[in-house]
Formats: C-alpha cells, structure tokens, sequence
C-alpha cells in the first residue's frame, strides 16, 4: 500500500519506520523542515530504540521519504494517517487545531484526485469527535461524502515510549472504528501479518478506549504505588507482595503498571487523565475515585522530595529525566517535576541522563523544557562521571546498566535515593540506601 504519515512525532516516526517493514511504501508530513530532513537523511527525529535503523533501512530501500508538502503526499497515496499532537487546553479538553487543519488540507487535496483515499485518525480525541468533528471538515473540505471513494476511520494507538517498535510488530489487539466497509478492509490490509484480533466497532467506542486504556493505566501505576508506599511504612518491601498480587492472572488481570516505582509523567497519561475527567466534569458524572489519580501522583512526587530533603540540603545528582528510560521525551515527567522542587528549595542539583541531548530536542519536547527548567543546560551533565563528581545524595530516576555499575562502582559513602528499584544498588558497602516503596 501506499500510505501518508501526518506528524513526524512517536508515534509518525515509529509508524514511517515500522510500515515499510510490513511492504508499504510511505510518505512522511511535518511541517517542521528538520524533521523532515532526518527522515531523508535516514535519521529518526525521536529516540526510540531501534528506529534509527528502520528508517534508515527504509529510506535506502526506497520505501520511506518525507516532505512538507501535502497536496504531494496525498496525490500520491491511499491512506493518510493522521498522528499530530491535540495537547491540552488550559481546562484539558485536547486542542484539536493541528487535526482540524490536517483534515482541511487532506480534504482541499482531494478535490484533484478521483481515486479512493481513506483517512485515518490516530491522535487521541475525546468519543465522538471523528463523526461529530472531523467528518463534517472533512466532507466539506473535500466535496466528497464518506462512503463514495473516501473513508474515514478511526484507529487508536498503543505504543509505549521506549519500547513501541516492539509495541508495534505485537499489538495486544488491533481496534479500527469505521464508517464504511472500506476503511475496514483498508486497515486489515494495511496491519496483515500482525499478530493479536482485529477489532472492528465504531468511531466513538474505538475513541473510548483510548481514553479507558490510559486512565486504567495511570491508575494502576497510583494504586501500585500507593500500597508500596504503605507498605514500606510496614516494614515490607512492595515490589515482593505486588510481584505475588500479579500471580493472580485470573482476577488481578495483568500485572503491566502494578509495579511500585515513582510516579507516572509522560506525553500521554498525564494528558489523556486530565481530558478524561474534564469530559466527566462536563457531562456532570461524579468520578471520585478516578478524580484522585492526579493528587496521588503529585503526593508520590512529594514522598520523593521529602526522601532526599531528610537531611537537609545536600548536593544531588539526579539520574534520569525524560519520563521513562529509553527515550528523551521528558513532557509532563515526575523526574522535570521533582527537579524543579529540588531547584526551587535550594537544592545544588545537577542531572544525567543519556538519552537527553539539548541538541536533538525538537517540537512540543523542546518548549516543554525550556519553560519548565530553562537553564537546563547548566544542569545537565555530560558523562555519569561528571554527574557523580562531588554529589552526596544519588538519586536514580532511571539509568542504564554501565550507568548503574558506575554508580555501584563510586557509591562508598554517599546516600542513595531510588525510584526504580535496581536489584544492585541495595546492600551496597558504606552506603545509605533507601528506595522509595521499599
């Protein structure tokens, strides 16, 4: 096939890498001219482990360009998938700008073109919003109606930073909600090959669970961390009692997110609890429970804070900031978060973490750091060594193992706060450690 990626972003970048592996010959959109340049040069414009190699794989191959311009990309495809980022306003419903412009430029195009196209949304918008919203843009934009050589579809995304090429080629399942059998038989042949079910529902259910994924997801990971953080005031480690509590597949379903830890951050979770709730609020639907997720994550980043400032203001050194390891996408993560605290109390902090390089920063990744930590550069740190030079408090948001054997290597006498829970850096010799749920 032939398919269009809109928004060179993670999910774009992953779907530019991955597609051509699975036959198709794809076209990259993004306005940003940098973005588009590294996807010719055969650079991915985000960090993910493995895709560097697919897209330049893929480029070589011939089976991957990219360009700013979208009446080229749609003329000379069949599908058009739509990845651009619908962040929060400030009452956290999604800004839907960048999709409503997507569309209406799709949908300008295809008044050149006689052949079938089928558009397919894949930014996470609140049910309803695809028939209710898109449709009529798209319809009017195009001169065209759904069902008459054009297809619009709805076809969520479940790739998880740091590992979503591999998220990708094992989907748990395939959800498309579509308006016509098309968009239907389009997305089956775009996926074939892919193991898990192929689900067929509607726009709005297939809209729904998104949203129902990620709000489950983020309360997992608060309910995980707020029974290790009782625990541990028990005496027991959590991490043991959650690994028996996940034995149980029969009732305590999967054991993904049950692992007590810090707290959750991310492009996704913080973003898509809040547009939930504010879609709850809106509809007058009390949610009490569901409610307390963002004051239990902002508590969990507190209990941190509160471990390292125990003993005053020591110098730290912080391991890990983008949200998760294996990626440098650091929007809405607890370690910006906790960092920000430490700065704003006094605290002479500097910061590693091998997958954040100022240089490569791009996008809303970019602006989200530079308000949140402006003077980062000043902050961050080259090599571990530099980091670890003369800090007294260690603490490990996340890091690689030679980080970690480093660390292990020079810890004798400093103070070790950890938030991952790394098997080899408890019972070490002349230090004081404590995890955080443990």
């Amino acid at each position: 096939m032939k398919i269009s990626v809109f928004g060179l972003g993670y999910v774009g970048a992953v779907s530019c890498g991955c597609l051509p592996e699975l036959g198709h010959d794809v076209i990259g959109v993004d306005t940003n001219p940098l973005k588009v340049k590294m996807i010719n040069d055969g650079q991915s414009p985000v960090v993910e482990e493995g895709i560097n190699e697919l897209i330049a794989s893929a480029v070589q191959a011939g089976k991957l360009q990219a360009t700013p311009d979208v009446e080229y990309a749609v003329l000379n495809t069949d599908v058009s998938l739509i990845s651009v980022a619908t962040p929060s306003n400030p009452d956290y419903s999604p800004n839907l700008t960048a999709v409503d412009a997507v569309i209406r430029s799709i949908g300008q195009v295809l008044r050149k073109k006689s052949t079938p196209h089928v558009v397919v949304l894949r930014s996470t918008v609140p049910p309803g919003t695809t028939e209710g919203r898109i449709l009529p843009i798209l319809e009017e934009s195009s001169g065209r109606k759904v069902g008459q050589n054009l297809s619009l579809v709805f076809n969520p995304e479940f790739l998880r930073e740091g590992s979503s090429v591999k998220d990708f080629h094992n989907p748990p399942q395939t959800v498309i909600g579509s308006l016509d059998e098309a968009g239907y038989l389009a997305l089956e042949q775009m996926y074939e090959g892919l193991p898990g079910q192929f689900v067929r529902t509607s726009n709005a259910v297939a809209e729904s669970v998104k949203y129902l994924c990620n709000v489950f997801h983020a309360m997992k990971i608060v309910f995980a961390n707020e029974a290790g953080s009782v625990l541990k005031a028990t005496g027991l480690d959590g991490r043991e009692v959650m690994k028996i509590f996940c034995n149980d597949a029969q009732l305590n379903i999967s054991p993904a997110y049950l692992r007590p830890g810090f707290a959750f951050g991310g492009s996704c979770l913080p973003k898509e609890v809040k547009g939930f709730l504010t879609l709850a609020r809106g509809l007058n639907v009390p949610i009490p429970v569901l409610g307390g997720l963002l004051d239990s994550n902002e508590a969990h980043i507190k209990r941190a804070y509160d471990l390292i400032a125990r003993d005053g203001r020591r110098k730290v050194a912080l391991f890990g900031l983008a949200f998760k390891p294996g990626t440098d996408d650091m929007r809405d993560s607890p370690l910006v978060a906790l960092a920000e605290r430490l700065l704003g109390k006094g605290f002479d902090l500097c910061i590693y973490d091998g997958f954040v390089k100022l240089s490569r920063l791009l996008g809303k990744n970019k602006e989200f750091i530079e308000r949140e930590i402006p003077h980062l550069d000043r902050l961050l740190r080259e090599s571990p060594e530099a980091a670890l030079h003369d800090a007294e408090v260690l603490v490990i948001g996340h890091a690689e193992p030679q980080v970690r054997q480093l660390i292990v290597s020079r810890a004798k006498g400093r103070r070790i706060v950890d938030l991952s829970g790394y098997a080899e850096l408890r019972n070490l010799d002349g230090v004081e450690y404590e995890g955080i749920c443990w």
